[in-house]
């Protein structure tokens, strides 16, 4: 039985699907203006384990992760490169996929862009102002949050913490200073589209929920993202969604925890290592087992030295499955080592693999059984020769292994 620590409950859920035998993943990517740092590593890595995960334990999983390609930031820099906007998007996107190949991520099974998908934002925000829950003014269309009693379910947070704690645009039109864009009306130099409301372009928030409900419906399994976007954006989105669709929306809101650099969140320090960057020194292979060797919703320190601690774990498994190879290479012999013991260790560590994984999807103690395993493989290699029943048990543990990793 797997259990999901679910935002939204605020407790370990057990994980029951929309559909039995599938699961429907929607993961938020990265805004395209830049190529992505270290932190965008992180969800990545993590939710592609999960994916990955699911898979092993013989669920179907269709997953999906958007592209936000229509963003002020990426205006910006169109503008201060003086070239077309889809041009920066398409340069950091081909940037993505090249460092994702690097990380062994494996490639979802749709990435929306925001620019592909504008009439069903369009369509889903009619939807909203016709159900009473946004409205128009000038171009611009705004979500009206005092319309969604359950508005701050996923964060905690009351309209007056929202209200005291949030940046918001200075708009004195808008009937909250809490409502949100959903359109917002053309500027000049900016990419705009046509709408009802005149030329314009989407807000941020309402693009995952127009996306989600394309290609996964009213209501789907899991829901991720970074720490940073329980508050506004996957608020923003449960709003919106639920109001327009009626459905539940996503059942399982999993949020992975910051990695700090120097002891404080990137965004803090103003220290954005580029994941590309650290690539030039440090394999793919390593960093994800970094990543991986916290548990996801924890914070984590990024420096050389736990790279480093990585890389050397990563060789140590490397080693032994070497060594595997070389013994299973040799000749048979027939008083040979017979591995009982590994054989014994192999089925407890795929069984407290399996635990772990189970219970939040714990990927630190789940790497700890590995290496409990791995530890016994040296153990086992280090006589002369290998029984026939031993070579089988040495080969099942390197398969076991590798389908692991």
């Amino acid at each position: 039985m797997i259990k999901i620590y679910n935002t939204l409950s605020g407790k370990v859920d057990e994980f029951k699907p929309v559909r039995e035998g599938e699961v429907s993943m929607y993961v938020c990517g990265p805004t395209v203006y830049n190529y992505i740092h270290i932190g965008n590593a992180r969800p990545a890595i993590f939710f592609d384990t999960v994916r990955r995960y699911f898979e092993y334990r013989g669920y179907k999983v269709k997953y999906v992760q958007n592209f936000t390609d229509v963003d002020d930031k990426i205006i910006n820099t169109s503008n201060g490169e003086g070239v077309s906007w889809d041009t920066i998007a398409n340069r950091y996107i081909d940037g993505y996929f090249e460092v994702m190949d690097a990380l062994g991520v494996q490639r979802a099974d749709t990435y929306p862009r925001v620019s592909t998908h504008i009439e069903d934002i369009i369509e889903m925000i009619n939807t909203l102002i016709e159900k009473g829950y946004a409205y128009e003014l000038d171009g611009d269309v705004y979500y009206s949050v005092d319309k969604f009693e359950h508005y701050g379910e996923l964060s905690g947070r009351t309209l007056d913490d929202m209200e005291a704690g949030a940046r918001i645009e200075v708009d004195g039109r808008k009937q909250n200073p809490m409502d949100f864009a959903l359109w917002k009306a053309a500027k000049p130099g900016e990419p705009y589209w046509e709408s009802p409301w005149g030329n314009g372009r989407p807000g941020w928030h309402i693009e995952c929920s127009a996306m989600s409900h394309r290609y996964l419906g009213d209501t789907f399994d899991i829901h991720g993202g970074g720490q940073d976007l329980i508050f506004p954006h996957h608020e923003n989105e449960i709003a919106q969604s639920k109001c327009s669709c009626g459905g539940e929306f996503a059942r399982y809101w999993m949020h992975n925890g910051y990695i700090n650099i120097n002891g404080e969140k990137m965004s803090k320090s103003g220290t954005f290592m580029l994941l590309r960057q650290v690539l030039d020194q440090f394999e793919g292979r390593v960093i994800r087992l970094f990543i991986l060797g916290a548990h996801y919703r924890k914070p984590m320190d990024f420096s050389n030295y736990e790279l480093n601690q990585a890389k050397s774990s990563l060789e140590r498994i490397e080693n032994a499955l070497l060594r595997a190879k070389d013994a299973l290479a040799a000749d048979t012999k027939e008083d040979g080592a017979d591995c009982a013991e590994l054989a014994e260790v192999l089925k407890s560590s795929s069984e407290k693999f399996v635990t772990a994984m189970d219970d939040d999807f714990n990927t630190a103690q789940g790497l700890g059984a590995i290496f409990e395993l791995i530890k016994e493989l040296n153990k086992a290699l280090e006589g002369d020769k290998l029984s026939a029943k031993g070579k089988e048990t040495v080969k099942e543990t390197v398969d076991y292994v590798v389908n692991i990793m």
